[in-house]
């Protein structure tokens, strides 16, 4: 088991992008597409931040809703910790009973082949996520994301991440 990443929620991704390429180091690592939105990896050496577009402040705010299965959705929230496994089915055999799953297990093999991801909640509620095989996009992969970017920011648009 080692550290994979902090999930955040931004209002405006592109800015927070800018943020933290800008002043601490980090360069995009990986694009997912979901519907008309998108969930932009950053990287610095081997610390991640995993960006978000945040819902906004009139969604659920029950912590036990299912909207707030992979953490909370508003901006200036950390949404969750996540670390990566060789294997979530053992990493739950494991926890047996002590695993309170919140979403998943789910599998994301349209963007990576392997790339499998749980999201539990820890003693004090925060959402914990475990995931196995995920991977950088290479240039080219980052290139043809980041040409094809949304011109407005994903926090004016509403929907949400969940299929």
């Amino acid at each position: 088991m080692h550290w994979a990443h902090v999930g955040l929620n931004c209002r405006d991704q592109r800015r927070t992008e800018e943020f933290y390429t800008r002043w601490f180091g980090f360069r995009r690592a990986r694009v997912v597409p979901v519907g008309d939105r998108q969930i932009v990896f950053l990287r610095n050496g081997s610390a991640y931040l995993e960006l978000f577009p945040a819902r906004d402040a009139t969604a659920d705010l029950d912590p036990y809703s299912p909207d707030w299965a992979d953490g909370p959705p508003h901006s200036g929230s950390v949404r969750h910790l996540a670390f990566q496994t060789d294997s979530v089915d053992d990493f739950l055999a494991a926890l047996g009973d002590a695993a309170e799953v919140t979403l998943g297990p789910l599998g994301f093999d349209d963007v990576i082949p392997g790339w499998r991801t749980v999201w539990l909640r820890d003693p004090d509620g925060v959402i914990v996520e475990v995931g196995q095989g995920f991977r950088d996009q290479d240039a080219l992969e980052l290139d043809a994301a980041h040409s094809s970017d949304h011109a407005a920011p994903l926090s004016e648009r509403d929907g949400s991440l969940h299929a």
